[in-house]
C-alpha cells in the first residue's frame, strides 16, 4: 500500500512510530479502413490515443499470482454506480490493451461480480468467466496488435487479506462503511475488487472513471477532476498510473479547494462532523509541496489532494492521497509529517515507480528519508542525531525483519522498506553533500517522470549523476545481514 501508520518520529526519544495539463485524453480516431468492395468496411480504431499508458509490464516475483506481463493496459475506462441501500456497485469497465505476447484468451485480476455483457473489439464473447481472483476472456489476442475490452459487471463489492504484520493493517480493495459509504487502499493489490485490472506496479495505465451516486453524496477518485453532471462525478489521469495508485470513496462529503505553489489547483475532501479536527493539517499542503519542490523540481502532475477515509492508515494515490480519518490518537504535528511523506511519493513511487515489489525501497526509502529531513527543519536535531537514530534502528529491524533489497512476501511494507533504504539514503547524502545530493534526487525523479524503475536503473542513474561509483554502498544497505560499516 504506501499505507503509513500515523507517526512521529522521537529523535529524543531514539524511538519512530514510521508513517509509512488538466488537457483531456484525445477521443480516439476511428477512421474506416479499406476493404475489398465484397467486403464490408471495418473501423479501426488508432490507439496511439492512449500511447501515454504504454508500459513494460514484467511478472512480479514477489505476488506472481497478481498481474501477468503478457498485457500491457493502455488506458480503463470506468463507468461506475453505486447504490448504497442494496450495496450494489454497478460498472462497465472498457480497457484498451497491447497484448506483449500471442495468447488463446485474455487474463485479468477481478474478484467476483456477476457479469454481463463481455466483448472484445464490439464482438460478444461466450465463455468469459471469473475463476478465483481472475476473469478469464475466451478471446484469441496476438502480441503488439491492441483490442478493445469490455465488461458489464454488478454485485457486492468485498475485500482481499493483507499480507502484512504491521499494526495497521486492514483488508485490502474497495470497503463499504458502515453508513453504505465506500473507500479503497490497494497496495500491494486490491483494484481487482472493483475494476478488471492488471494489478501489479509494472503495468501503468491512463484513466477515465465516472461515478454515479445518490444526491447528496460524492465520489471522489485518483486524477484531476473534469467536472459533475447531475450527481456523476468524473476524472481523468492523463499522466500514466500503476493500479495501486487508484483510488474511489464515496460518501457525504464537502470539499475544500485551495491553491498550492505556482497556482496549483488542490482539492481537500473531508466528512462534516468527522474529520474537521484534520483540516488545519490539511490546509498545510501548499507548504509541503514548496518544501519538496524547493529540493526535487516541480509537482509532477496537474492537480493535487487529500481525501478522508475511515482508516487508520495512509496511502500516496496519485494526485488525491488518500488519508486515514481515524488515528487512534491524534497528533497534529505527527498526521501532518504523514501528509508529507504521502505529498513526496507523488514524486517517489508515483511519477517513478518500482517494476516490481522487491524495490519498494525504493518509493519508502526515498519518502522516509525526506520526511525525516522536514522533521528536521521543524524540530532542529542535529545531523549526528538523525544518523545515531537510523542505524540503530537499521540494525534492529535487519535482525527482525531481514535486508530491505529481499523483503518476505508475509511482510509487505514493514519497517525495513522504510528505515534501512533512508540509512542509506542518509550515508549518499553525507557522501556527496546536500548540493550534489538534492540535484540527484531532482534529476532522478525529473528525468524518469511515469517510468517504471528498479535497483539497477537506480544503481546506474547515481554512478552516471555523479561521476562516482556508489555500486557497492547502495548494494551493501540494500543486501547485508547487519548495518554496513
Amino acid at each position: 500500500m504506501r499505507r503509513v501508520p500515523l507517526a512521529v518520529v522521537a529523535l529524543t526519544a531514539a524511538s519512530l512510530l514510521a508513517g509509512c495539463d488538466g488537457t483531456p485524453t484525445p477521443e480516439p480516431v476511428t477512421p474506416t479502413a479499406s476493404a475489398p468492395p465484397s467486403a464490408p468496411a471495418k473501423a479501426a480504431i488508432d490507439y496511439s490515443a492512449w500511447q501515454a499508458g504504454s508500459s513494460r509490464p514484467v511478472a512480479d516475483k514477489l505476488y506472481p499470482q497478481h498481474g501477468t506481463a503478457a498485457l500491457d493496459v493502455l488506458h480503463y475506462d470506468l463507468q461506475l454506480a453505486w447504490q448504497p441501500k442494496t450495496k450494489t456497485l454497478t460498472g462497465k469497465a472498457t480497457l484498451r490493451i497491447r497484448p506483449t505476447a500471442d495468447a488463446p484468451q485474455i487474463k485479468l485480476d477481478f474478484k467476483p461480480y456477476a457479469l454481463g455483457e463481455v466483448t472484445v473489439d464490439g464482438a460478444a464473447v461466450s465463455g468469459a468467466k471469473v475463476t478465483g481472483e481472475k476473469l478469464v476472456v475466451p478471446a484469441a489476442v496476438k502480441s503488439d496488435e491492441p483490442v478493445t475490452l469490455a465488461v458489464d459487471y454488478h454485485g457486492k463489492p468485498a475485500t482481499t487479506p493483507m499480507p502484512s504484520h504491521r499494526s495497521d493493517v486492514e483488508p485490502l480493495g474497495l470497503t463499504i462503511t458502515k453508513d453504505g459509504g465506500l473507500w479503497t487502499m490497494q497496495e500491494p493489490f486490491g483494484a481487482f475488487t472493483w475494476y478488471p485490472a492488471n494489478d501489479q506496479p509494472s503495468d501503468k495505465a491512463l484513466y477515465d472513471i465516472a461515478v454515479t451516486v445518490p444526491a447528496g453524496w460524492s465520489a471522489i477518485a485518483a486524477g484531476t477532476p473534469v467536472g459533475q453532471s447531475g450527481t456523476t462525478f468524473r476524472y481523468r489521469s492523463t499522466d500514466p498510473m500503476a493500479s495501486y495508485l487508484q483510488t474511489l470513496a464515496v460518501g457525504k462529503y464537502k470539499k475544500v479547494t485551495a491553491k498550492g505553489p505556482h497556482n496549483l489547483p488542490l482539492t481537500y475532501w473531508y466528512r462534516p462532523g468527522v474529520d474537521e479536527r484534520l483540516l488545519p493539517s490539511m490546509k498545510k499542503s501548499p507548504a509541503f509541496l514548496s518544501f519538496l519542490e524547493k529540493r526535487f523540481g516541480p509537482y509532477p502532475f496537474p492537480t493535487g489532494g487529500i481525501v478522508i477515509v475511515d482508516s487508520a492508515s495512509g496511502m500516496e494515490t496519485q494526485q488525491m492521497i488518500t488519508m486515514g480519518g481515524k488515528p487512534a490518537k491524534f497528533d497534529p504535528a505527527a498526521y501532518e509529517e504523514d501528509l508529507l511523506h504521502e505529498y513526496a511519493h507523488q514524486w517517489f513511487g508515483d511519477s517513478v515507480t518500482p517494476s516490481t515489489w522487491t524495490d519498494l525501497w525504493l518509493n519508502e526509502g526515498w519518502a522516509t528519508y525526506v520526511q525525516f529531513l522536514y522533521q528536521q527543519s521543524i524540530d532542529h536535531f542535529s545531523d549526528a542525531e538523525l544518523e545515531r537514530y537510523l542505524r540503530e534502528a537499521d540494525a534492529s529491524l535487519r535482525a527482525k525483519l531481514g535486508p530491505p533489497g529481499s523483503p518476505k512476501a508475509a511482510n509487505f511494507a514493514e519497517s525495513n522498506v522504510y528505515l534501512c533504504p533512508a540509512a542509506m539514503l542518509k550515508e549518499l547524502n553525507d557522501a556527496l553533500g546536500d548540493a550534489k545530493f538534492f540535484a540527484l534526487g531532482k534529476a532522478w525523479v525529473q528525468t524518469q517522470k511515469n517510468t517504471q524503475q528498479n535497483r539497477a536503473s537506480f544503481i546506474a542513474f547515481v554512478n552516471k549523476q555523479t561521476g562516482k561509483d556508489f555500486t557497492k554502498l547502495i548494494n551493501s544497505w540494500l543486501d547485508a545481514r547487519s548495518t554496513p560499516k
